[in-house]
């Protein structure tokens, strides 16, 4: 419990306390009756009984009975400590009657049987147990509930990087799959690749720790990845690529649109048949992100496992933790086309 919320109970103990004890006193002063030692004490004592239950309730029996699922023993301890009050308050309450109210032939009568206080008292003092037990109960079911959310949270926080962990080799393994292939067609292109993939690095160890990155930074990446990707490019693939140049100041998770992107450098290209991807990016702020990208579809074949399903099934559950309920990530093979879409809402 936070400091803040500490003080605002600590607060409300005491005007309610503060209220209980008043009140008596209040229509005392207001009859203008002079208000003695004796007096007060014959008012507060009631009061005094009632703080007596509350929080030996709050702080001794619930913890140590109620919550450990002694409920018998509970009720016998509030049930003595009822009647030990209650014959206190009864014998108190006769001594006053007797000397202060009862003076002279007008004020005698006699005193009422001492089961009409206990019946009464006991009542009330049971009413205010249920009060100390619905109160430590309901702070308790917040303490838990906290616990809980910050257990998840926790969870979430540990998901989350382990499946960043998976995504960063995952994203070396196709990046270096790519530079093998260009050092065989091309060295010197290659050479320059291998500079680009330096790059790409230093901003996937800057993204480590980072929950949210800015838009511009990430598009930055991609532009930096589609343009190594493209170097092994043949002149039988179309390539179009719409990005904005400018992020609006937008937060965005990391690593989250690259995975679409090289889903389909991998699978959208072929070495002897005619190929295109269309990357095309926006985003507008009433409407949020969206990523749309279409390719030729190649499937790999069976003995080509680089990498294979990680990404989007990683990408899904990233975004599962990240964005819940507020994206639409829709993947569908149409013929020889595959088109991905990821929609993050504002």
């Amino acid at each position: 419990m936070s400091d803040k919320n500490k003080i605002l109970k600590f607060l409300i103990q005491v005007i309610g306390w503060g209220l209980v004890f008043g009140f008596p006193l209040f229509f005392t002063w207001k009859e203008g009756n002079p208000m003695t030692w004796v007096k007060f004490l014959g008012y507060v004592g009631v009061p005094i009984a009632f703080i007596t239950v509350f929080y030996a309730n709050y702080f001794i029996f619930i913890d140590r009975l109620l919550f450990r699922k002694r409920l018998l023993v509970f009720i016998i301890v509030n049930l003595f400590l009822f009647v030990l009050l209650s014959l206190c308050l009864h014998g108190w309450q006769e001594y006053y009657f007797i000397h202060f109210v009862n003076e002279g032939p007008r004020h005698s009568r006699p005193f009422p049987p001492r089961s009409v206080f206990i019946i009464r008292d006991g009542v009330m003092m049971a009413l205010v147990s249920a009060l100390s037990v619905a109160i430590r109960m309901t702070e308790n079911w917040y303490i838990l509930e906290q616990e809980k959310k910050e257990l998840e949270n926790a969870r979430s926080e540990a998901e989350l990087q382990n499946l960043k962990s998976q995504l960063n080799p995952h994203f070396l393994f196709n990046t270096l799959n790519n530079i093998y292939s260009l050092i065989a067609i091309d060295p010197d292109r290659a050479q320059f690749a291998v500079h680009d993939l330096s790059r790409l690095l230093r901003h996937v160890l800057y993204e480590d720790n980072q929950k949210f990155v800015s838009l511009d930074h990430e598009l930055n990446f991609m532009k930096s990845y589609i343009e190594l990707m493209s170097l092994r490019l043949s002149g039988n693939v179309e390539l179009k690529v719409d990005l904005p140049d400018d992020g609006k100041g937008v937060l965005v998770a990391p690593l989250l649109f690259i995975t679409l992107i090289e889903n389909a450098f991998k699978h959208g290209v072929s070495p002897t048949e005619p190929s295109f991807i269309h990357i095309r990016f926006s985003w507008l702020e009433n409407s949020g992100i969206c990523c749309y990208i279409e390719n030729s579809y190649f499937p790999k074949k069976e003995t080509d496992r680089s990498g294979s399903g990680i990404g989007l099934e990683n990408l899904k559950k990233r975004l599962d933790l990240l964005y819940p309920g507020k994206y639409d990530l829709r993947t569908e093979r149409e013929g020889n086309k595959f088109v991905a879409q990821l929609k993050i809402g504002s």
